[in-house]
């Protein structure tokens, strides 16, 4: 009998996908199981399997082509299978505009499991190839399972243009280049404007001195038992979960007209990955301990910059969490989650001189900016909710109890 290949949905917010590259073409046999081809959604890049024996009869979308979520990709039937009835109706081959035509496939050792010929590479490093012409098997890949990434290419075009120093460059070459957006890019805009144009963000920041939280993280770390290592955002998510937990309105989000209140904390954690960011959550935070907090942490941020996570996975979170520290950022203002009430936005920690008891010292201070939905949360909603995280931060053996 006849199969459909259909665009699946993935999420919750998956309107479309993009196909990537076929791994089969039209006339080849493939067996339930046989991946078919390499799709780009909202979130990640994944490969698209087939669910039933036969011959791949028919593609109905080429290389390039989005289309939106349950469209008709192709069509697997036997030889003598009548599918004039699948087909009827079906749009015209879908393909990306002006797209170039991709490399042909070739064989790579790191397949990571996925049918001969292909080869792991970012939705970002795969355009950048065929942009430039380039065979992705004779990029060197230096992501997880040798996946290759943006700066993989951009460094194997470099050397390439080594061997083109001194040559002219052409006259009337335009001096920008348009780039498409990347599917994941295109919802990240999307979602910015259902949320910064319908929600009325507010900002409360904070200053908390980190110096107790830091001695806690150093102590539990020394430990050899310890299997994992803490880090500082570990003890920021388990200090905002108990805080969320205290002031359960700002665990919540504005409902069509009533306010939805959250029995339960799952904490969204922003991770960038190359071509955009993703939110994987950690569920029940209030519930774990600061070890399976930081063992869950590293495997989901991991995962999602490998582009791994589970549908589950970065869906059904109750609140959010961005922290740009890392990038010495002292302070800034993160947008909230339109399923979200509000979003914690975490500065880097600093040494700074500060006055205590008449006296001036060298302290470690943070600060901690939270964006709250005034449609739910006021002012001093969200004053006394920072309030308390910061307590809990900087009385730091609460996270133990």
């Amino acid at each position: 009998m006849p199969f459909q290949v259909i665009m699946p949905k993935l999420s919750d917010a998956m309107t479309e996908g993009k196909v990537i590259q076929w791994l089969k073409k039209e006339g080849d046999r493939v067996q339930g199981g046989d991946v078919l081809a390499s799709i780009e959604t909202d979130k990640a890049e994944i490969v698209l399997e087939a669910f039933g024996s036969g011959v791949l009869r028919k593609i109905l979308v080429g290389e390039g082509g989005t289309v939106p979520v349950g469209q008709l990709l192709a069509v697997i039937a036997e030889p003598d299978d009548d599918i004039s009835g699948l087909l009827k109706g079906a749009p015209a081959l879908a393909t990306a505009a002006a797209a170039p035509a991709p490399a042909a496939p070739v064989p790579s050792p790191a397949t990571g499991g996925a049918e001969a010929g292909w080869v792991p590479a970012s939705p970002v490093a795969r355009r950048m190839a065929r942009d430039a012409g380039i065979d992705l098997a004779q990029v060197k890949g230096s992501g997880p399972g040798g996946r290759i990434l943006e700066r993989d290419v951009e460094a194997y075009l470099a050397t390439q243009a080594q061997h083109l120093a001194g040559a002219e460059v052409p006259v009337g070459e335009r001096e920008f280049e348009d780039k498409e957006l990347s599917t994941i890019r295109k919802t990240i805009a999307a979602r910015m404007v259902q949320s910064k144009a319908p929600i009325p963000h507010f900002t409360v920041t904070v200053e908390v001195d980190m110096g107790a939280a830091l001695e806690l993280r150093k102590s539990l770390n020394a430990i050899e038992a310890q299997a994992e290592k803490l880090s500082v955002n570990d003890i920021i998510i388990k200090a905002t979960a108990l805080a969320l937990q205290r002031h359960p309105a700002i665990n919540a989000a504005y409902n069509d007209g009533r306010v939805r209140l959250f029995k339960r904390v799952h904490m969204g954690v922003a991770v960038a990955i190359e071509d955009g960011l993703i939110v994987p959550v950690i569920r029940d935070c209030d519930r774990k301990s600061l070890g399976e907090i930081a063992r869950e942490a590293r495997s989901l941020i991991e995962r999602a910059r490998a582009r791994k996570l589970r549908p589950e996975e970065y869906s059904g979170g109750t609140f959010a969490i961005s922290n740009l520290g890392m990038y010495d950022v002292v302070e800034f203002t993160a947008v909230i989650d339109p399923a979200h009430g509000a979003i914690l936005a975490v500065g880097a920690v600093e040494e700074k001189p500060v006055a205590l008891n008449g006296q001036v010292a060298v302290r470690h201070r943070m600060r901690l900016t939270g964006a709250f939905d005034h449609r739910i949360i006021d002012g001093a909603m969200g004053a006394r909710f920072l309030q308390e995280l910061k307590k809990i931060l900087e009385n730091p053996v609460q996270l133990l109890l």
